[in-house]
């Protein structure tokens, strides 16, 4: 039987019995918390920003509109940021909001009135929303991708 062998760059070292390999160590680790580093967070970070890219990778045209989400359907400025949405779509443009409710609703729902795409680039909050129902292409937090 031959000597297992082990790689760590341009070092090779041999030893007797099993070789011990960085990936056998990982695989046979009970501990998981490394997943809770520093550098496994922005490889987290690095994907979401991948997804993201590559979502909106064939979108050419695009305008971005910020705006309250405590805003109900009751106000005026709803109305004002429906028929922006409509107008920024027929005048060929995506719409892209944070995908929530209020202003950025408004905006997502006159885009796809008016025949758009609606986008909506959504991230957690705690108390205040979920993705509008109004949104074609949503991106979510954690690189989840919605098309609807």
């Amino acid at each position: 039987m031959a000597t297992p062998r082990m790689r760590r760059g341009r070092v090779l070292i041999r030893k007797k019995g099993r070789a011990d390999t960085e990936d056998r160590k990982l695989l046979e680790t009970k501990d998981i918390s490394f997943v809770d580093t520093d550098p496994w967070r922005v490889l987290r970070i690095m994907s979401e920003f991948v997804d993201g890219f590559g979502a909106l990778a064939a979108v050419t045209k695009a305008i971005t509109v910020f705006g309250s989400a405590r805003i109900t359907e009751e106000d005026p400025m709803y109305e004002q940021a429906r028929m922006v949405g409509v107008e920024l779509a027929q005048a060929g443009y995506a719409v892209i909001t944070g995908g929530g409710p209020g202003i950025m609703e408004a905006a997502n729902r006159g885009c796809k009135e008016g025949g758009g795409l609606s986008i909506g680039c959504n991230i957690e909050l705690p108390f205040e929303q979920g993705m509008n129902p109004y949104v074609d292409l949503g991106i979510e937090r954690a690189g989840l991708i919605r098309l609807r």
